[in-house]
């Protein structure tokens, strides 16, 4: 198959006019989703491998994918052998890849609304000292040899009640257009699924894990459009969005908007009567492009009248408002109460059928109990936490792929078991699940290792190396104007004592029954996270590691949510920031090395169990909660 279709693609490259010398598929949508729909799996269904991140760049006799350290080993074994892994960090990047190893005035195809306006920029400057071209296809090429291709959805728009958005249209139109004001631009193009549905209180069911809708907007000083598959509009989202000034338009027509928009011709007929004059008067004659927006769209403009410029709405929705704070908190709550319901099914699970000394008893595994039957697997115990989180209020689904490893699979930092090949559980391996769920009022997201047999000493000293990060990192204080890049090394000390590390950021924003990876701040090593500081009401995860190829994985995870921190003093007038937990669920002390806690971690850790059990009382029952008592029951260093 692979072969098959390179060999097409290939063919397809040589009659395309110019020839292609090379051809991109990326893993991203028309609207760079990192999170994307089963017709928009083009770099997966050239390659076979199936991570969330990744590039495939194919020449006349050489295929190559791009991937970052989480997905090392995946690709290894998903790659066949006409692929060659390039790894990102320790190989030449893809532009620079090209630039050297293609011919001068080489052609480079790629599908322009795959790729971003910066990607492409970027590119174009590395090609130019060899005067290649990046030209921008047509058509897809990947579409024309993808026979099998899944229809489009045709999931309905369904309208975010104020009750769990927190504020309205009306007003966050009126913020983004006074921003528009601001920076002396008169409309902005909004290509990210997760801010246009932010933007107008909607969401959809259109991508897998992420409530979005495919959908574009444009916003103007008197107008704002809504660029989606009409039959996905019921009578009562039109006179919603009608209601709110808002024009519906059909999915394809943004480009040939886009292009009135720059001619200053877009036309409208449901202004919002308080903003009903008409565009020509605003004095400005800029158009915001996010340098992260869709190449198409912005080769529609003219390019000397573009302010290229992260988006406002992506700080906008990252800082969360009262409402939308008070339901993450609430779906994390209900969230926790799964997750310490499966520990407990999982527990009297691993013991019944594999003899396992279970969560609370470190010893070996009862190889002498004949009677046994059942089994275990990856896919079968994650299968039974999805039933746990779907009996909670505002479930609606999850908000990404549980990654359910035991032993070497959760070396593989973004796992993804499959019900054919996925291993069965090992009461004397370590067992890592990082999972999450959409709920209306919040989304989430968290990790927790465990180990239901006798771990060893290096296992215990790794994971409290872990620990004590997270902790670290979850405890820390900083003024203002800090950025994730300056804290990520919290995390890491305590590894980097043993020689230790991972090869990923410690942390990322979550959204509000959004998408579980939000910017645009972020907590790690990159550079990346230098861009934007952490302030208060934003999320973020506090998720260390640590995995040792081919014996186990371990990682750690809750959400955080930032706030201003009372300090004793205040130096230079900063004012300074502090995290609050809002993630729910109980560290395995049987994993602790505990000689390896100071007391103020100790202390922490004593505090975070006691909050534990107070919290989630109310949504266990009696057994469940005599079990969290136990796994919660104070320890001293």
């Amino acid at each position: 198959m692979a072969e098959e279709t390179l060999a097409s693609l290939r063919s397809l490259m040589a009659s395309h006019y110019p020839p292609l010398d090379a051809l991109v598929v990326p893993s991203e949508d028309y609207h760079q989703s990192e999170y994307v729909s089963a017709r928009d799996k083009r770099r997966e269904f050239v390659s076979g491998f199936n991570g969330s991140a990744g590039l495939a760049l194919i020449t006349a006799n050489e295929a190559l994918l791009w991937t970052d350290g989480r997905y090392f080993l995946q690709a290894e074994k998903q790659l066949s052998n006409e692929w060659k892994l390039m790894r990102v960090g320790e190989d030449p990047t893809v532009d620079i890849w090209m630039a050297d190893n293609l011919a001068s005035n080489a052609a480079i195809g790629v599908d322009p609304w795959c790729i971003s306006v910066d990607t492409a920029q970027k590119w174009e400057r590395a090609f130019a000292k060899k005067q290649q071209k990046l030209i921008q296809t047509a058509t897809n090429l990947v579409d024309e040899v993808w026979t099998s291709r899944p229809p489009p959805e045709t999931n309905p728009v369904v309208v975010q009640p104020l009750e769990f958005a927190g504020r309205s249209v009306e007003d966050k139109l009126k913020d983004l257009r006074e921003e528009l004001m601001q920076e002396k631009t008169r409309a902005i193009v909004l290509t990210a699924l997760d801010e246009v549905a932010w933007l107008y209180n909607v969401r959809g069911s259109d991508v897998d894990y992420s409530p979005v809708v495919h959908a574009y907007a444009i916003v103007t000083s008197a107008a704002a459009f809504f660029y989606v598959d009409k039959r996905k509009v019921s009578s009562e989202v039109s006179s919603y969005m009608e209601k709110n000034g808002i024009e519906v338009r059909d999915y394809g027509e943004v480009s040939s908007d886009a292009a009135l928009l720059a001619s200053n011709k877009l036309s409208y007929a449901n202004a919002a009567k308080e903003n009903a004059h008409d565009i020509s008067q605003n004095p400005n004659d800029l158009i915001w492009v996010d340098p992260g927006s869709c190449f198409a769209l912005y080769s529609k403009l003219n390019l000397d009248k573009v302010f290229l410029h992260s988006s406002p709405l992506a700080l906008a929705k990252a800082l969360k408002n009262p409402v939308e704070i008070e339901g993450l908190k609430n779906a994390h709550i209900r969230d926790g109460a799964a997750v310490v319901q499966y520990l407990v099914w999982l527990d009297k699970q691993m013991q019944e059928i594999y003899g396992a000394s279970g969560y609370f008893v470190d010893s070996e595994v009862n190889k002498n109990d004949k009677s046994r039957t059942g089994k275990l697997t990856e896919v079968s115990v994650s299968d039974k936490l999805e039933e746990f989180r779907a009996s909670k209020e505002h479930f609606r689904g999850l908000s990404f792929p549980t990654i359910s490893s035991v032993g070497p699979n959760g070396a593989v930092i973004h796992y993804s078991p499959e019900p054919e090949t996925c291993a069965e559980l090992d009461p004397n391996s370590m067992y890592l699940f990082d999972s999450g769920a959409q709920y209306v009022d919040g989304t989430t997201d968290i990790t927790r290792t465990v180990h239901f047999g006798k771990p060893t000493s290096h296992e215990k000293a790794c994971y409290t190396a872990v620990l004590k990060g997270h902790i670290g990192l979850g405890n820390a204080r900083f003024p203002n104007g800090t950025t994730g890049h300056v804290l990520d090394v919290l995390a890491r000390i305590p590894l980097w004592k043993d020689g230790l590390d991972y090869r990923h950021g410690t942390g990322h924003g979550i959204g509000s029954y959004l998408n579980v990876h939000e910017g645009p701040h972020q907590i790690s090593f990159r550079p990346a996270a230098r861009n934007v500081p952490l302030q208060p009401s934003m999320t973020v995860t506090d998720e260390p590691g640590y995995y040792e190829d081919g014996n186990f994985g371990i990682r750690l995870e809750n959400v955080l949510v930032v706030k201003e921190a009372e300090t004793k003093f205040n130096f230079g007038n900063k004012g300074y920031l502090s995290f609050e937990h809002i993630t729910w669920a109980p560290y395995q002390t049987k994993l602790m090395d505990l000689s390896l806690l100071v007391r103020e971690e100790v202390e922490w850790l004593n505090k975070y169990h006691y909050r534990c059990r107070e919290i989630l009382a109310p949504f266990l029952d009696t057994s469940e909660m005599e079990w969290l008592k136990k796994a919660t029951e104070p320890v001293l260093a």
